[in-house]
C-alpha cells in the first residue's frame, strides 16, 4: 500500500499555514476538481482527498493531532503524549523484524526492552492500533495489570459544499457525496460563504461503544453571472437606458426571489449604486442583506431613423459636457 499523502501537500499551503489561507487554497481545488465540472476521471479522487485534507486541517483540535501523529492520528487515543508516541514509533522502525531474542534494536536496546518511563514498545504500539494499552507485559512485567482506554467519541470532520446563489438564498434539501456515502442536507436559508452546516453524528465513528462525531459542511457560493454576494449583500448590474437615467424612472430589477421594482432617480449616471433594503441574503435571526443595484447606462445598438434625429436634435440642443471637470 502507497504511504499516505500529506495533507498539506494536497492543499499546497505550508505546515505553517494559517486558515484563511488554506480555506483559500481549498475552494480553488475543489473548483478546479469538482467532478461536475472536471471531467478528468481522476479528479473525483482528487476532490475526495482535497475534502478529507481540508476537513481535517481546518479545525484546529483535529490539525493538532494530525501534526502530531500523522496520517495515523485517528488511531492514537487521545491521552497519549505525543513525544513518547513518536520515540516509540522511531525505536520500533530501527528494531526492524526479529524473533525470540535476536536482534537488537536502536541505541543497543534488545527485544522487549522497556523505553522511558516504564513503556514497553510493542505493548505501547499495540496499544495504540486496537484502541488499548498496557497488557500483561513482558518480562520484569509480569502481574502488572494493564488499563483500557475505554470508548474513544468519534472526531468531528469537515467537508465542502458548493452552493449556487438561488440555493444559498432559498435554502431547501440537498443531496450530497461524502466518503462515499450520500447523505440529504438540510440547507437553511441565507446561508453565507464560509458558513459551516451541522449534520449531527456523520462525522467519524467512535470506539468501544462511543458516539459519532459531527459532519460540518463548509459553504462555499460559485460564482454567478448576475450576482455577486458580499457578506449577506447581494450586488446586481441594473441596465437603464439614457433617457431612463436623465429623466427617472421606475424600472425592474433581478433578484433571486424574483423580479422587484427599483426607483432610478432623474439625472443618474452609471456606476451608482441604487439600495433595495432587506432584499438581499435572508438571516434567519436577524437583519436581512441588501440587494444593491448598480446602473450601467445603456444605448440601443441600432437606431431608428426617429431616435436617431431625436438624439441628434438632443446633441445640438444641450451644452453638457461629461468630460469638463467639475
Amino acid at each position: 500500500m502507497p504511504p499516505a499523502r500529506d495533507f498539506y501537500e494536497i492543499l499546497g499551503v505550508p505546515r505553517g499555514a494559517g486558515q484563511e489561507e488554506i480555506q483559500r487554497a481549498y475552494r480553488r481545488l475543489a473548483r478546479e476538481n469538482h467532478p461536475d465540472v472536471n471531467k478528468d476521471p481522476a479528479a473525483e479522487d482528487r476532490f475526495k482527498d482535497i475534502s478529507e485534507a481540508y476537513s481535517v486541517l481546518s479545525d484546529p483540535a483535529t490539525r493538532r493531532r494530525y501534526d502530531a501523529f500523522g496520517p495515523e492520528f485517528r488511531q492514537v487515543p487521545e491521552d497519549v503524549d505525543p513525544e513518547t508516541w513518536a520515540r516509540a514509533r522511531a525505536a520500533r522502525a530501527g528494531r526492524g523484524t526479529r524473533t525470540g531474542t535476536g536482534g537488537m534494536g536502536p541505541e543497543g536496546f534488545g527485544p522487549g526492552v522497556e523505553f522511558g518511563e516504564g513503556i514497553d514498545l510493542d505493548d505501547l504500539l499495540q496499544g495504540l492500533f486496537t484502541g488499548r494499552a498496557g497488557g500483561a507485559g513482558r518480562a520484569g512485567r509480569a502481574g502488572r495489570a494493564g488499563r483500557g482506554w475505554g470508548p474513544i467519541p468519534g472526531a468531528d470532520q469537515e467537508a465542502g459544499i458548493e452552493l449556487t446563489v438561488e440555493e444559498a438564498y432559498r435554502g431547501g434539501r440537498r443531496s450530497i457525496t461524502v466518503g462515499g456515502r450520500t447523505l440529504q442536507v438540510d440547507i437553511p436559508p441565507g446561508v453565507t460563504d464560509g458558513q459551516r452546516v451541522r449534520l449531527a453524528g456523520q462525522g467519524g465513528r467512535g470506539t468501544g461503544g462511543a458516539p459519532p462525531g459531527d459532519l460540518y459542511l463548509v459553504v462555499s457560493i460559485a460564482p454567478h453571472p448576475r450576482y455577486r454576494v458580499e457578506g449577506r449583500d447581494i450586488h446586481v448590474r441594473l441596465p437603464v437606458a439614457p433617457w431612463e437615467a436623465a429623466l427617472g424612472a421606475a424600472v425592474a430589477v433581478d433578484t433571486p426571489a424574483g423580479e422587484a421594482k427599483v426607483k432610478v432617480p432623474a439625472g443618474t449616471s452609471s456606476g451608482r449604486r441604487l439600495r433595495l433594503r432587506g432584499r438581499g441574503m435572508p438571516n434567519p435571526r436577524g437583519t436581512p442583506g441588501d440587494l444593491l443595484a448598480e446602473v450601467r447606462i445603456t444605448v440601443p445598438p441600432h437606431l431608428s431613423g426617429e431616435e436617431r434625429e431625436l438624439f441628434e436634435r438632443l446633441a445640438a440642443a444641450s451644452s453638457y459636457d461629461p468630460r469638463r471637470r467639475r
